[in-house]
């Protein structure tokens, strides 16, 4: 879980119903959440999420009562990697970012919540690599692989600001752009030659400036069904989209918004 090509070495959902998302996410994407809180988790609800080759895909958070009644709805989150916590806060701080949740030393590494200068709130993380495994990067994006994430994308308020933000603390690049039209240009994000996902105007004010992760499934049609089926809520799609794959976005039985991503499937 060191530093990788992708960046996004961790992915964790915030829901209010760990139980209920591990039956809709496992019909959907095809992962298997621990029906019990991981014994590292410190106390916390915290569950692994299990891909069906062995590997991670991320985590799952109880969200408590006292967290909800201040204002935390059920969301998707990233954690970026950073070599030094409280030197990230410091920094993020100092241009008009937040501290959220202060740095926290956990057995897998030192964490921290934050909201980047535009309000967007991530996870940013000095990971422990696991004992035997030092030299190994996250494997919990791919560009191609199902029950990854495949796509990381992020609506911005300011999208310049945006932009200059991620490039200067956690090496992003933006080469290429796809204009579109009225709702402005589609900016590409690669990383040490990868493509992670985009950055996009915020058009109205109701639009939450958000990440929003693309997961891959082996079939949108299939999954779109599943969703529908198990309680979650298609908001956009099923849509092509340039490369031929397909996509939905939708938000899962507890709200939050998610995407999928693959081939179209029958």
């Amino acid at each position: 879980m060191t530093d990788c090509p992708a960046n996004f070495i961790w992915y964790e959902l915030m829901t209010t119903d760990p139980d209920a998302a591990a039956e809709f996410y496992g019909s959907v994407v095809g992962w298997n959440i621990a029906a019990q809180p991981s014994p590292e988790a410190g106390g916390m609800d915290y569950r692994m999420i299990e891909r069906s080759d062995g590997g991670m895909a991320g985590g799952v958070f109880r969200l408590t009562e006292e967290m909800a009644s201040g204002g935390a709805r059920p969301c998707w989150m990233p954690y970026l990697y950073t070599p030094d916590v409280d030197a990230e806060i410091a920094a993020i701080e100092k241009e008009g970012g937040k501290a959220l949740m202060p740095a926290t030393d956990l057995p897998v590494g030192r964490i921290a919540m934050v909201a980047d200068p535009q309000g967007v709130p991530i996870y940013i993380m000095t990971p422990v690599p696991p004992e035997g495994k030092q030299d190994a990067p996250s494997d919990v994006f791919s560009e191609t692989e199902a029950e990854r994430v495949r796509w990381n994308e992020l609506t911005s308020p300011d999208q310049d600001a945006s932009m200059a933000f991620y490039a200067r603390h956690f090496g992003f690049e933006f080469n290429e752009k796809m204009p579109m039209g009225e709702m402005g240009d589609y900016c590409f994000i690669h990383h040490r030659g990868t493509r992670l996902g985009a950055v996009s105007p915020q058009t109205n004010a109701q639009q939450p400036a958000m990440w929003l992760f693309f997961f891959g499934v082996p079939s949108i049609l299939e999954a779109k069904a599943r969703i529908e089926a198990d309680g979650g809520r298609v908001m956009m799609g099923p849509m092509e989209v340039p490369g031929g794959d397909w996509i939905v976005i939708a938000g899962d039985p507890q709200g939050a918004p998610f995407g999928l991503v693959g081939p179209k499937g029958g």
